[in-house]
């Protein structure tokens, strides 16, 4: 079996945003580099285990809505996968940048259109980036939570841009490489939410290299080649149009079916390979693809303004009550290493905190006591007539959710803490975990290759995952979180802000808000037919160099 993993290295760069590192998925059957010149043509059949929601850009982030933006919008700047570096893509230069990271020039092409014929100008990316940097209430189309501190967008002439924010953005340049900046026509950009939802994909019109063709609401998703596509980054590996007639995405929601499916050689990838599924790759033809997500890690998150919750001695026992290790040893493979802390070892701006998620039940007990908790007739702790008993979410996108939180169970009953798993599909589940007093922990994670991936997964306006902002008061419960995060994406300089993600991660794990669990990848499983395929620096696929021998 070939197994591909991404390493990476940390590196800054100034003004515009830093050049991150990581290894790249090479996408070549076991390993190796493909052989022969590229073949263009035939369609590849891709697996998916969930159903897209969305394609509006600033929400695609869950991973089936952004395998399709990915494929059907440009950028204005691309990000290396291999070196996670930036360079022009729509834009023709990297910006200039002043020196607090307040404004950024663009330079754009002049030779773009989009797949409905209409050119992409500089007043099309000033709509763009206002839309996704203000988003519209009115028609339910949310901020993008890559773009911080978004004033305006100005048109200086035909072929320049300028953005203007209220304080220093320095994660900017990188915002607008990602999928959640994924430019679309005018005519797409006056579409509601309901417009990029399900049954309108057809609708939503990119620059990209592929165009969305056909789609059965639910199941299927058809994409074609765009013939005159003409305009890939400068990093690319070729030009021109991509090497592929299109994309069948395909929902296949069990496990077994994505998997046999490709094993049987009768689908080309499919994504979320299961851990104890990925020996079946071991036989001749076949290869699993390991892709870092280069950000926040597979983590629980503890809503500590709930009463249960509210003690960190409590939530500190719970973190030493769970052994960590013995569930990335049962459920998982080498592709999911341990966490260390908040962060993947990948990541711009990891730090090690592992000192504070030791397994130690001893400890974990004496901390239960020390809070005032005590056994009830059944063995479940109580305190002032309440029982320690905690409601997780079971993580729809995360693998393995629900064995990993039954894992939990067994280990934190020893401690007489009842742990419950809250059941539903996404829709359900994505409701419940806006509720402390539905779920009090929530079991998650989130890519993105810059320090405002932090930022994304823990501000109160973000996503929040620890619910610190209380809706009643219309305050925070720990301010000084906020203001860290805060810092973390408008300190103008690559050294203030690596402090500050710091300070964050430490308070992080001083406060015992999380627990790490493992570095969350993208597994992929490919067959032989499959070359040069490649994700972007989250693990989502770019299809653009891939080809096809059958």
């Amino acid at each position: 079996m070939s197994r591909i993993r991404r390493t990476a290295l940390a590196a800054l760069s100034l003004a515009a945003t830093t050049a991150l590192l990581a290894g790249c998925a090479s996408g070549a059957p076991a390993g190796e580099e493909p052989t022969g010149d590229p073949v263009t043509g035939g369609t590849l059949s891709y697996l998916e285990p969930q159903t897209w929601t969305t394609l509006y850009p600033p929400a695609a982030g869950f991973y089936p809505n952004g395998g399709i933006v990915n494929n059907i919008t440009d950028r204005l700047l691309y990000q290396d996968p291999e070196t996670l570096e930036l360079s022009p893509w729509i834009a023709t230069a990297l910006p200039e940048v002043n020196a607090d990271a307040t404004e950024y020039t663009f330079t754009i092409r002049d030779d773009v259109t989009y797949s409905d014929g209409t050119p992409l100008t500089a007043e099309n990316v000033v709509k763009n980036i206002d839309l996704y940097g203000k988003g519209d209430a009115d028609r339910a189309l949310t901020v993008s939570e890559a773009i911080n501190n978004y004033e305006r967008g100005e048109v200086v002439d035909a072929t320049t841009v300028k953005f203007i924010f209220s304080a220093p953005s320095p994660g900017f340049a990188q915002a607008v490489s990602t999928i959640n900046s994924g430019l679309v026509s005018d005519a797409t950009l006056d579409l509601d939410s309901e417009g990029f939802g399900p049954g309108g994909a057809a609708e939503v019109i990119g620059s990209g290299p592929f165009v969305v063709a056909d789609e059965k609401i639910g199941s299927e998703t058809q994409l074609t080649v765009r013939e005159d596509y003409d305009w890939a980054p400068e990093a690319a590996e070729h030009d021109g149009r991509a090497y592929l007639d299109g994309i069948t995405y395909t929902v296949a929601g069990e496990n077994s079916v994505r998997v046999g499916t490709v094993v049987a050689k009768q689908a080309d990838i499919a994504r979320q390979i299961p851990a104890p599924d990925e020996p079946q790759f071991a036989a001749d033809g076949l290869s699993v693809l390991a892709a870092s997500t280069n950000g926040v890690t597979n983590s629980l998150n503890f809503r500590f303004t709930n009463p249960l919750l509210s003690d960190v001695r409590v939530r500190q026992a719970i973190i030493a009550g769970i052994d960590r290790e013995n569930i990335v040893e049962t459920l998982f493979t080498e592709s999911y290493p341990l966490a260390t802390g908040a962060l993947a070892t990948t990541a711009l701006g990891y730090v090690d905190t592992s000192e504070f998620y030791a397994y130690d039940p001893k400890q974990a007990a004496k901390l239960l006591a020390d809070a005032g908790w005590t056994a009830g007739s059944d063995g479940i702790l109580e305190k002032d007539g309440q029982r320690l008993s905690l409601t997780f979410n079971e993580a729809m996108p995360q693998p393995r959710s629900k064995e990993v939180v039954t894992l939990i169970q067994e280990q934190l009953a020893e401690l007489g803490i009842e742990v419950n798993l809250f059941a539903g599909d996404y829709a359900a589940q994505t409701a419940a975990s806006l509720d402390a007093d539905t779920i009090q922990v929530y079991h998650s994670m989130v890519g993105r290759a810059d320090y405002d991936v932090l930022k994304s997964q823990f501000f109160s306006t973000n996503r929040n995952t620890l619910l610190n902002y209380d809706t009643a008061t219309q305050k925070n419960a720990d301010q000084e979180l906020d203001d860290l995060l805060a810092k973390v994406a408008s300190a103008p300089t690559p050294e203030e802000r690596a402090a500050a993600s710091e300070a964050a991660q430490r308070h992080l794990a001083e406060q015992a808000y999380i627990l790490p669990l493992f570095e969350e990848p993208q597994v992929y499983g490919l067959t032989d037919a499959v070359h040069g395929f490649e994700t972007e620096s989250v693990g989502r696929p770019n299809f653009y160099n891939t080809w096809l021998t059958r």
